[in-house]
């Protein structure tokens, strides 16, 4: 089904066939559903999920615990990890959804994280 972006009004294809949810269910939901309101892009849709993320990030405390609905199983570029030279760097949404540190040294960990390959 094509969709119209209601940010920018670029068209899309919806993916929810009645059998198959859409692209767009492995994004967590973070936002309430509006009455009226349509579909997002999948550009508008990730940049409106980090916000919300940046702002729970910055509001909430590394303790408070990620609900599980937003765990989701696919990881998504952008949102959980993003590129660079070829390598995936993982962001700080990711590393509170798995919920502790894994002692990596990871440049986004927000455990105040204790470099354990650096002490064997």
């Amino acid at each position: 089904m094509q969709k119209k972006c209601s940010v920018c009004g670029v068209a899309f294809a919806c993916g929810n066939t009645g059998q198959q949810a859409c692209w767009c269910s492995q994004y967590p939901a973070l936002m309430p559903v509006i009455e009226g309101q349509d579909c997002y892009c999948s550009n508008c849709l990730t940049n409106i999920i980090k916000e919300k993320i940046s702002d729970f990030v910055q509001h909430n405390p590394v303790n408070m615990a990620i609900p599980k609905q937003y765990h989701n199983i696919q990881l998504i570029e952008d949102i959980d990890y993003y590129l660079e030279n070829g390598n995936f760097v993982f962001t700080e949404w990711y590393h509170r959804k798995r919920g502790s540190c894994c002692g990596n040294g990871c440049r986004h960990c927000p455990y105040q994280h204790i470099n354990v390959k650096s002490k064997k």
